[in-house]
């Protein structure tokens, strides 16, 4: 299989979340988790000043794009470049250009080392930091290019599934 890389895509101004929202419902629907791994719209929080006082807001860093981390294939350009909002990737022509790993460090998304997991789907594990630190649950799903598990947790008295980083749960002993 070939390699993900992050892409920038080009989207009317102020339809960078919908955008997003658009190719993630996308994704669900067509089963393609494993080829189009994540959108981003990059977020940095700002300090305003209002009426003396002062206000941290988070802004869009390039309003107007979004990132988007994927295998380049017919299908997936296709999926992309047709969704609402979008008016193409960057890039010259209709060709999309990879962002290199020295023009994604500055926005903080660098390539994950590989967990390797000693746990598969059917396993109790216990999460052991976040939000969900000391919660015990049996993973339901694996994605091994997101590098996660979805296990389902009680809240509000019902079984919710939550996704978890594998770094963050270990096999429950």
């Amino acid at each position: 299989m070939a390699e993900a890389h992050w892409y920038v895509v080009h989207t009317y101004s102020g339809y960078e979340n919908k955008v997003k929202a658009n190719i993630d419902k996308t994704i669900e629907n067509r089963h393609l988790e494993d080829q189009i791994l994540e959108v981003r719209v990059p977020m940095q929080e700002v300090v305003e000043m209002k009426n003396g006082a002062k206000k941290s807001v988070s802004k869009k860093m390039f309003p107007g794009y979004v990132l988007i981390n994927m295998v380049m294939n017919d299908d997936t350009w296709y999926v992309v470049r047709n969704t609402r909002g979008v008016t193409g990737f960057v890039g010259p022509g209709s060709k999309p250009v990879p962002l290199t790993d020295m023009e994604m460090k500055p926005l903080g998304i660098t390539k994950a080392e590989r967990v390797e997991v000693d746990f598969d789907e059917g396993d109790t594990v216990v999460v052991t930091a976040g939000v969900w630190k000391d919660t015990i649950g049996v993973i339901q799903n694996m994605n091994h290019n997101k590098q996660s598990v979805t296990i389902n947790v009680e809240l509000f008295g019902r079984e919710t599934p939550v996704e978890i980083s594998f770094a963050d749960v270990k096999l429950n002993q």
